[in-house]
Parts: C-alpha cells; structure tokens; sequence
C-alpha cells in the first residue's frame, strides 16, 4: 500500500482527520499506536517513543512506522505538530493521574476520604475544561436538529454508559417526543431495536472498548435508514465513524475511575437545546394561528 505523503500536516486536527480516513486499513499495531495518540492528544508532545510503545504494546520502530505512514521522517516530527498546538496549556489527563499516582506513592494507606474526593473533583472538572475547549459547534447543532426532526428517539448505552442512556431518556420524557430506552432486559436488545425506522434516531452513547451491543443497535438503525447520534470519546471509535452526527467527551479519571461529569453536562446541555428548540417551534406556530393552518 502506497504510504501518505502528508509532511505538509499542518496542525493535528488535519492529522488527526488523514488517521481516521485511513484507520481501517492500518496494520493492528499501528491501530494501537494511533488510538493511543486520538486518546493522548495533549501528551504526546512530551511522551518518548518507549513510552508510547509500552503504553500500546509494541516495539519502538511501530510508533516510527507510523510517524512515517502519515509522510513524517519520524517520530519527533510528529511530536513538532503536537508541541506546537499543545504548548503552554496544563491540567491534561495525564498529569492528573501523575499526582494521583504520586498522592498514593507518599502516602500509601494514609490517604483521607477528603484527599480522594478531592482529587475526584479536579479531574472531573479538567474533563468539563476539555469538554467546552473540544465541543463541535456544527455537530451539536446537527445533532440537535436531528432530535427535533425525530419521530421516535432510542437510546442505548450499556455498562457504564447505562446511567447516562437512562438519565437522558428520563430528560428527553418531558418533551413530546416518542422516546425509548433500550435498556436489553432479558438480553433482549435485538427485539427492543427492531422497530426502528426511517425517520428515527438512535442515540448511542458508548466508550471504549464500545459494548457490541451498542453497536449492533447502531447497525441495525442504519440497515433501517434511521439516524444515529453517537456519544464517544474519540473520532476513531467503530460507533463514530459512520454516525449520522457524533458528539465526543473525554472524561476526567482518579483512581483509575472515569468521572461521568462530562457526559451527563453534555447529554444536559443537549436537551436544554432540545427542549429550547421545540419551545420557539411551538410559539412560532401559535404566532401564526395554531397547528390547524
């Protein structure tokens, strides 16, 4: 396969779109080289290439072969795209761990309740930072329209995104819509999706390592020609990809435990916008003389 010849990468949005362009016909190890670097934006510019390699468990030449399958002469070419769009901010993900890991090394078995909540709640809130610093204007309003548009809406989300799905089609209920949780009791999630349409939507909110039985959902919503909008936490997840809109947050972790902050203030925000939507759409008809003109 003929190899990119995009040294003329300018930043790492672009990078990052030419990587999801290609993703499927990367070789495996350069898959986890280039899920690493979607899902370590803000620290690859300090990361060494045996750290990178550790981290996704290959050799070091894989994280060079992959630097030069997207035109780089190596690695720390790369790196300069990130360095430049990364310089001079703080509170990544990974720093946050590196403290939380340095909390536990000092003061193994002596850390306070307090101590922990604390920790929790700062790396809660740098997930809320990237979350208004990373949100898609254009794809929350699509994604909004599309949830106006919609006859029915069906939402799914499995394990940990379970309290997410159940919260949000809770909100979606004070509206008029037709809304359904597809919550798989009884392992039945095929016959709870098999009713979708045309004219539907299927929220699918879902984070790696992306639960198949959200993904059959989403298939089986496009085999049916309804619309999909995936809640993910990267541009290269098998969800969003081929998704109708995608919405994408990164939550903040401690203690090896991922907050749901960010996801909730995300499915929040989108049915403040939902219901903002439908309100000026039913004035705007009573303006005109009511729904029988």
């Amino acid at each position: 396969m003929q190899e990119e010849t995009s040294s003329d990468v300018q930043n790492v949005d672009e990078l990052m779109q030419r990587i999801t362009e290609v993703f499927d016909t990367l070789p495996r190890q350069l898959k986890s080289v280039a899920t690493y670097i979607e899902q370590h934006r803000s620290n690859v510019m300090m990361d060494r290439t045996s750290d990178i390699a550790a981290a996704c468990g290959v050799h070091p030449s894989a994280v060079v072969r992959f630097a030069q399958r997207f035109g780089f002469s190596g690695f720390s070419d790369l790196q300069a795209v990130f360095k430049q769009a990364y310089t001079g901010q703080s509170g990544s993900p990974q720093s946050y761990q590196q403290r939380i890991r340095k909390l536990i090394d000092e003061k193994a078995g002596n850390v306070s309740g307090v101590s922990v909540a604390r920790e929790f709640i700062a790396a809660s809130r740098t997930g809320l930072d990237e979350l208004a610093a990373g949100l898609d204007d254009e794809q929350f309003e699509a994604a909004v329209k599309m949830l106006q548009q919609a006859e029915n809406i069906y939402v799914i989300g499995v394990r940990r995104s379970f309290a997410v799905a159940s919260y949000i089609v809770y909100a979606l209920q004070h509206t008029k819509k037709r809304v359904h949780l597809v919550s798989g009791f009884g392992g039945m999630y095929r016959e709870q999706i098999r009713s979708v349409r045309k004219g539907d939507v299927v929220i699918a909110i879902s984070f790696a390592p992306y639960g198949k039985e959200t993904q059959y959902c989403v298939r089986a919503a496009q085999h049916h020609g309804a619309k999909t909008l995936v809640i993910t936490d990267s541009q290269l997840s098998p969800l969003a990809r081929h998704a109708s809109a995608h919405l994408f947050v990164k939550e903040g972790s401690a203690f090896a435990f991922r907050s749901l902050t960010s996801t909730i203030c995300l499915c929040q925000a989108l049915f403040i916008a939902l219901a903002y939507r439908l309100e000026l759409t039913v004035e705007e008809s009573k303006e005109t003389g009511g729904y029988d003109d």
